[in-house]
């Protein structure tokens, strides 16, 4: 049996604005400690594609994109303090879960292309500029830092759980 390492959506946690990591703390055991928890929590589930600090119980401005889903990032890409710099003015209409929210999907309205601003897991500033289901990823998740859940903003909500779970 799975060990549950991320929080649900009734979590108080997942609707408060998590603080800054202090540049003190950055490259510290006790950081590379959280980052390892949610590396192993995303890595845990077969459909996340990233996760913020705060669905694992962490008030912590701190996002990961797990490595493989994207080329551009084959091995897991930590961001710390992220900030959405700028947003496209083009908007679209994307699908989206949550694995704090399990097993509803629905619909966001998302800019197309952002920048993010943010430190690597290492301390090194890096700006970079994003489309496509990146862009996407970097705003759900900055979304989560702020205490926004993708529900607070999708419409046509449905709730579809895999088979195995219908069977169960």
């Amino acid at each position: 049996m799975k060990e549950e390492l991320i929080v649900g959506r009734e979590a108080p946690i997942l609707r408060t604005k998590a603080r800054l990591v202090s540049t003190s703390e950055v490259g510290s055991a006790e950081l590379a400690k959280i980052i390892a928890s949610m590396k192993k929590a995303v890595h845990q589930e077969d459909d996340g594609v990233a996760i913020a600090a705060p669905q694992i119980g962490k008030s912590l401005r701190i996002f990961l994109v797990k490595g493989g889903i994207l080329k551009r990032y084959p091995e897991d890409a930590v961001f710390i303090n992220p900030d959405i710099v700028r947003r496209g003015r083009k908007m679209h209409t994307v699908e989206e879960g949550c694995l704090s929210v399990r097993w509803l999907y629905g619909e966001v309205l998302r800019h197309e292309r952002v920048t993010l601003k943010a430190l690597s897991e290492d301390g090194q500033p890096i700006t970079i500029g994003a489309s496509g289901l990146l862009a996407q990823i970097f705003q759900h998740e900055v979304d989560h830092l702020d205490g926004i859940l993708f529900i607070d903003k999708a419409e046509n909500v449905r709730d579809l759980p895999p088979e195995s779970h219908e069977q169960g």
